[in-house]
């Protein structure tokens, strides 16, 4: 026998046929789980039973109402077919006639619709109670419901067995108690049959006014017919006292005159009294929560509203700011809407934030998780313009991070695949994840190429970080000092595009050379072209070169301080004159200094003074012969129309370059290593770009790339014994992470010369892991070492003293701090150490916020720097985003911020090119037929030249690059208190020193000859400087004995500070030398500082330190111009960024005559190089 189980019953039919039919049924084969699931389980069918439901007992109220209506008791009050008794009035002393609320006067007609309503309400009720019925019957009885129905459905039923009882009063009234009950499932229910979740603050604010609703309804229906037997009431006057009762203003006018009536008074304030304050309790709470989480963007928002959603796992009230402020700095995104969508609470400072009119009406912030579709609905991700996803940078393990950055890409393009995604990534090895994002920016990719380029291009950071801002160019225009209004003004050029044809910068250069263009836009509007790209050909080429013809369906991309779009054209006889005038001076025959044409020929050095030139080129670099005419200046080629092929010659670039690297000098003698010029063979992870690069015939083993260790290979344990000819860059990171290998592609790309080439020295808290050492290996020059930069031995064993540049990379162990801010304390604190240890030394230090960049090199007392903090909060109010553009560290590239670069992915949100365009400047992507970003110096020798718009020329006729900017060294005095004319003394003296040491002939630094300044010795009276400055400070004291006393002792006090000083900086040499001792290391290498000579002044002046050496109250600052107007002049020791176009794109495209002379030329050297040449 087979036993059938309650809860789950199949029954199967078969029949007598080929096939067999079966019917299963799970839980509703009985006729009770059949009316179950039809009432109750199904959401459709239930939603509808509900909606009957609550329909029946409105309309159950709204005959009651009619019944009122028609009552007219004067007619007389009984039962139903019996003797009417007469309607008396009201009387005080008269008692209360009770027949007056038993009974009512109930139409026939409308008796008959009451009955049939009751009779389907009770079997429906009745109905439910079976179905609904769990063993406890009780617990249905006694259901509040249940007896409110049962009050308005049995006294109809019974009149239709007792006629007499017809006319009898039943609180049909009370219905309206159910339909709100009715009404709240049915609302319950429709969510679940759209599969929904509305808001639960709507629901909330329903179920209140309903339940006032049925308070006042119960109320004026109770009144009303209770004073029937009091004065008579009518509808209207009931629900006046109602109102007026309910709202506490209690007028008099209409009051209660009987007992009962004022008892249901009584019951009814004191329901209110404990029904009300709980639904408001719950009101406030849900609306507080909503607070909290946001609550809903709607749909007619979404669909009438442009809008676009910001997904982060945190904000803060820096990352809100800059993208509040970058987003809404473009004038067409004025009318979008931003919706935020984070997990976590509202933030107290982001809510204040939010709470400003500027942003309330603008900024939608919502709680909830990209990962959710509910929450994406929320936020309306389908009808959004685009989703920025930001990575929480602030997060100890970034690869976590990452993975959740990955989760919420992957879970909005499922739910909104034509949204646009702008997502930004931490580690490198995580972006081939999201590669199906419209525009993707890798943190780290960035930040350490952008970080290469600072030791080879000074203030790179400050290059970039300028571009992608956007900026008014407003800022420190009311400033009194020279350079910050100049700095300002240039800060405020941007990158923007335009089609040629369209344009009235270009258009009339169509069919010209790219070089044209760019010269001639210059110079007449002031525009720096920088780049085209053609119709058919996606990629965006920087300095194509000469070769590249301008078409009409070109887009150009160009740097300026606005677009094309809002600029006016306004041509003035006088303009025009001048500009006549001014272009009268560009003409003539092409000559240039020796130290000019090696930077054009391909040279990134910064130390060209010390280039020696080839006699073979003397006669090609001469300046022009005078004729006897001593007022007459050198003049510059044109820059012609159409390349010139005889005029440009770019295989002469390459094999001048290769016969430089191929060529040993007496100091190296057969020891060199050939280097061969390819592609690493090794990427450290999925989707890094190939670089074309300086490589090691084969890979150095693992053991040879420990800087203080010895092998079997070779025995060097320091920097000193390896005997390297250029200085080093030093590297600080606490891991080697494979976004490192972005800092090392760029300084060994292919167009550096072999002679450029710095060794690199990566300073790891951690040892590297193999994939890396792996990746790694087959560059040259490239080291690591174990240690931390607040170990002085581990800064001396990787040759600190020998460097030009070190580098302090954040770490991510320190990204997150108990307070805000106090991330970087230890970075800053670790770098100001150094900085006084090792003041030549050129430090490029990493901050987690930018706020902290006011720490670096700094000096309790020093006025200026307190009036550009003031400078810097003026900026802020003024509403710049760029406020902090003025601090000295920043103007001069030694401290930069990741976070700068997040407006570069909110600027591609309107400049889809941006990330391009800068990825192609750093390096990061090598386009084929692209140019490169490279730097000059201007030099004693190039000052002829004389103004920018000049260098334009000489530069696109010449080598056909084009400069962009200029990195700008100052040196000023800034004490008000110190005499004039000893500054200027001072000033000469430096100079002087200078321009005599400047003549001696550098010597290795590995070895100490007879003519070197740095002693080791601690006395400072044999620095002729220093000597010199103290019979300053003598004869100005006995100058001024007597006369001004008060400035005499200000001037001795601050003197005897200075003395202090030097004597600290004693301290700190005679340290770092015993360290030395006790390491085992030379001390021959180690500039004393308190020996510093006038051209290590200079030099460290060059570098864009603040230098008290020699006084302290003088300072250096330096700082970029970018696209500066061409009238301005140029300046000894000026910095130039150039883009250099790609020579292999020429060689490529060349044909076979120019194959055949560039062979020619290659011919005497080494076969090596002429296959390296034709790449």
């Amino acid at each position: 026998m087979v036993r059938a189980d309650s809860s789950k019953l199949i029954a199967a039919r078969q029949k007598m046929s080929t096939g067999v039919q079966v019917e299963f049924y799970v839980n509703e084969n009985t006729f009770k789980e059949r009316l179950k699931l039809f009432f109750i389980k199904n959401q459709r069918s239930s939603l509808r039973i509900r909606l009957f439901n609550f329909s029946l007992k409105l309309l159950t109220c709204l005959l009651y109402i009619v019944r009122v209506l028609l009552d007219n008791p004067e007619e007389g009050i009984g039962c139903w077919e019996c003797e009417k008794q007469n309607y008396t009035a009201f009387n005080q002393s008269t008692n209360i006639n009770w027949s007056h609320i038993f009974w009512v006067d109930r139409k026939t007609p409308l008796w008959a619709v009451q009955v049939s309503i009751a009779l389907i309400s009770f079997l429906e009720t009745m109905l439910l109670i079976y179905l609904s019925y769990k063993g406890n019957i009780w617990e249905q009885i006694f259901r509040i419901s249940f007896i409110l129905e049962m009050i308005n459905t049995v006294p109809f039923i019974i009149t239709i067995f007792w006629p007499p009882l017809r006319n009898l009063f039943i609180p049909v009234f009370l219905n309206c108690w159910l339909a709100k009950y009715a009404l709240e499932n049915m609302i319950n229910d429709l969510h679940r049959a759209i599969q929904r979740t509305q808001s639960a603050m709507f629901n909330q604010v329903l179920i209140l006014i309903c339940t006032l609703l049925c308070l006042v309804f119960t109320g004026t229906c109770g009144i009303q017919h209770l004073e029937r037997a009091g004065e008579k009431l009518s509808l209207f006057k009931s629900f006046y006292f109602c109102i007026v009762t309910f709202s506490t203003v209690g007028y008099g006018d209409v009051t209660p005159k009987i007992w009962p009536s004022q008892l249901l008074v009584v019951i009814m304030i004191c329901v209110a009294l404990v029904v009300l304050p709980l639904q408001f309790e719950e009101l406030v709470y849900l609306w507080m929560e909503r607070q909290k989480s946001g609550g809903n963007y709607s749909r007619h928002r979404a669909q009438t509203e442009k809008h676009v959603v910001l997904c982060v796992s945190s904000l803060k009230i820096d990352l809100l700011m800059d993208f509040l402020n970058e987003f809404y700095a473009h004038p067409r995104l004025q009318d979008y809407y931003v919706v935020i969508l984070c997990p976590t609470e509202m933030d107290i400072q982001v809510r204040r934030v939010l709470q400003i009119p500027l942003w309330s009406q603008r900024v939608i912030y919502l709680q909830g998780s990209a990962l959710k579709d509910q929450d994406l609905m929320r936020a309306k991700m389908d009808n959004g313009e685009a989703c920025f996803i930001l990575s929480s940078r602030n997060e100890v393990d970034r690869t976590a991070a990452d993975h959740q950055t990955i989760l919420r890409a992957w879970a909005v393009k499922d739910f909104a695949p034509n949204c646009p995604l702008y997502v930004q990534i931490l580690k490198p090895e995580n972006k081939f994840h999201v590669k199906f994002a419209d525009h993707v920016v890798c943190e780290e990719e960035c930040k350490y190429a952008m970080l290469a380029l600072n030791c080879v291009c000074p203030a790179t950071s400050t290059l970039i970080t300028l571009l992608v801002h956007t900026s008014r160019g407003q800022e420190g225009q009311e400033s009194p000092e020279q350079w910050q209004r100049m700095y300002g003004r240039c800060s405020g050029n941007e990158v923007y595009h335009i089609r040629m044809g369209d344009s009235k910068f270009f258009m009339e250069y169509e069919g010209k050379s790219f070089t044209y263009a760019a010269f001639h836009a210059h110079k007449k509007y002031g525009v720096c072209l920088i780049g085209i790209r053609r119709e058919e050909n996606k990629s965006i080429l920087l300095n194509p070169g000469p070769r590249h013809i301008m078409a009409a369906s070109d887009t150009c991309f160009y740097i300026n301080i606005t677009k094309e779009e809002n600029s006016a054209f306004i041509f003035k006889q006088e303009e025009k004159q001048k500009k006549k005038g001014f272009a009268g001076s560009y003409d003539g025959p092409s000559r240039l200094p020796v130290h000019s044409i090696i930077a054009s020929m391909g040279t990134v050095a910064m130390d060209l003074q010390n280039t020696e030139c080839r006699p073979a080129n003397s006669s090609k670099l001469a300046l022009p012969a005078e004729n006897g005419s001593g007022t007459r200046r050198p003049s510059i080629a044109p820059v012609l129309e159409l390349a010139d092929t005889s005029s440009l010659l770019p295989c002469d670039l390459l094999s001048d370059q290769s016969e430089d690297e191929m060529t040993q000098s007496d100091e190296e003698g057969s020891a060199v290593v050939e280097y061969v010029k390819g592609y690493p063979p090794n990427s450290p992870y999925i989707g890094s770009s190939p670089t074309l690069c300086h490589l090691l015939p084969e890979k150095a083993p693992f053991c040879c790339l420990r800087l203080d260790k010895g092998c079997k290979h070779n025995s060097f344990e320091d920097a000193k014994a390896y005997g390297f000819k250029n200085k080093l860059i030093i590297v600080s990171a606490e891991t080697a992470g494979n976004g490192l290998y972005n800092f090392i592609v760029p300084l060994r790309a292919y167009y550096r010369s072999r002679k450029e080439l710095n060794p690199i020295v990566l300073l790891l808290d951690n040892k590297p892991e193999h994939h890396f050492l792996e990746a790694i290996c087959c560059f040259p020059m490239v080291y690591y070492m174990e240690g931390t930069i607040d170990n002085l031995d581990s800064l001396l064993q990787c040759g600190i003293i020998y460097a030009d540049n070190l580098v302090v990379v954040d770490k991510e162990s320190t990204m997150s701090a108990e307070e805000d801010y106090m991330a970087d304390a230890k970075t800053i604190v670790n770098v100001q150490t150094m900085f006084r240890l090792f003041p030549s030394l050129s430090i490029i230090t990493e901050l987690t916020h930018p706020s902290n960049m006011r720490f670096m090199q700094f000096r309790a007392k020093d006025s200026y720097s307190l009036a550009l903090s003031k400078l810097e909060k003026r900026e802020r109010e003024n509403g710049s985003n760029l406020a902090f553009m003025f601090r000295l560290p920043f103007a001069a590239g030694r401290v930069f911020s990741i976070s700068m670069l997040d407006t570069l992915l909110y600027q591609s949100f309107v400049k889809d090119y941006m990330i391009t365009i800068t990825r192609l400047l750093l390096g990061l992507d090598t386009t084929p037929g692209s140019g490169y970003l490279c730097a000059m110096k201007i030099t004693e020798d190039d000052l002829w030249i004389r103004t920018y718009g000049r260098l334009f020329q000489k530069l696109c006729s010449s080598s056909a690059e084009i400069p962009i900017g200029i990195y700008r060294t100052e040196s000023h005095m800034f004490a008000t208190s110190e005499p004039h004319d000893i500054r200027a003394q001072s000033q000469i003296s430096i100079n002087v020193e200078d321009c005599e040491d400047t003549k001696d002939v550098k010597e290795h630094w590995g070895i100490k000859t007879s003519h070197h300044r740095n002693s080791c010795s601690s006395d400072q009276s044999e620095h002729p400087l220093l000597r010199r400055k103290s019979m300053q400070w003598a004869r100005r004291l006995s100058r001024k004995g007597n006369k001004h006393s008060s400035k005499t002792a200000e001037w001795i006090s601050q003197q005897r500070l200075s003395l202090y000083r030097r004597s600290e900086r004693q301290e700190l040499s005679e340290l770092v030398k015993n360290r030395m001792k006790h390491l085992g290391l030379p001390t021959t290498g180690y500039e004393d500082v308190a020996n510093l000579t006038a051209s290590d002044v200079m030099n460290r002046v060059n570098l864009g330190y603040l230098q008290d050496e020699m006084n302290d109250h003088q300072n250096t600052l330096s700082y970029v111009l970018i696209n500066p107007p061409p009238d301005t002049r140029l300046e000894l020791n000026d910095i130039v960024y150039l883009i250099r176009s790609d020579p292999l794109a020429h060689v490529a495209n060349d044909g076979h005559s120019r194959k055949s002379s560039c062979s020619n030329k290659l011919g005497s050297g080494n076969p090596e190089t002429r296959d390296e040449t034709q790449l």
